[in-house]
């Protein structure tokens, strides 16, 4: 039996969500695609209780991607090493090195900004 690829997974995800959700991340995995061009996609931390997290990386963890009930969170992995000139994270502010982007159904997300924080995540990454 063949094995998904991250991004057959990640695409299944988008899919099962049915909602809002899915236009979301659909909508930041296009972004974060745009923002960098070499983006690896990557299938994380499934276990009994999760079935696993969509991760973007390029020379370390750039962002996850969950999905809840309510709301899509964006986690940077070193997000509290970010300049946020446009005030994208909204959570996960109290870490010394997370930090997320919580987005609910009725929000917009600054695409500019949010590309330019994709940006500076993999610049961090590659340094």
């Amino acid at each position: 039996m063949k094995t998904p690829r991250a991004s057959e997974l990640i695409s299944k995800r988008i899919d099962t969500l049915g909602d809002w959700r899915s236009a979301v991340l659909d909508r930041v995995r296009a972004l974060i695609k745009e923002a960098d061009p070499d983006v690896v996609e990557e299938w994380k931390w499934v276990k009994p209780t999760n079935p696993g997290v969509p991760v973007w990386s390029h020379d370390g963890i750039i962002c996850t991607g969950e999905s809840y009930k309510s709301y899509v969170k964006l986690t940077f992995a070193k997000g509290a090493s970010l300049k946020d000139p446009a005030k994208l994270f909204n959570a996960s502010l109290e870490g010394n090195m997370r930090r997320a982007i919580d987005i609910h159904e009725h929000d917009t997300l600054d695409e500019t900004a949010f590309k330019a924080l994709v940006r500076a995540a993999v610049d961090l990454n590659t340094r």
